[in-house]
C-alpha cells in the first residue's frame, strides 16, 4: 500500500473520526457516529481506498 493521504488531509480525518466516535459514545448522535472509525483508520494508516481507485494523492512524499 502506497500512502495517498498526507498532511492536512490526515489531520482532518483523524480529528473528524475522533469527534464522531466521541459523539457516538456519549449518545449525542446516533449509531452513524461510529462510522468515524473509517476516517480515523484511513488517517492513521495514511491510505484511502477510494483515493487509490480514483488516482488521487494528497501525500507529498512517495512510499
Amino acid at each position: 500500500m502506497t500512502r495517498n493521504v498526507g498532511g492536512i488531509d490526515r489531520t482532518l480525518r483523524i480529528l473528524l473520526g475522533l469527534v464522531l466516535i466521541a459523539l457516538a459514545a456519549t449518545g449525542t448522535v446516533g449509531w452513524w457516529g461510529w462510522l468515524g472509525v473509517v476516517p480515523l483508520l484511513t488517517g492513521l494508516v495514511g491510505w484511502c481506498p477510494p483515493y487509490a481507485m480514483l488516482g488521487l494523492n494528497t501525500c507529498k512524499t512517495k512510499g
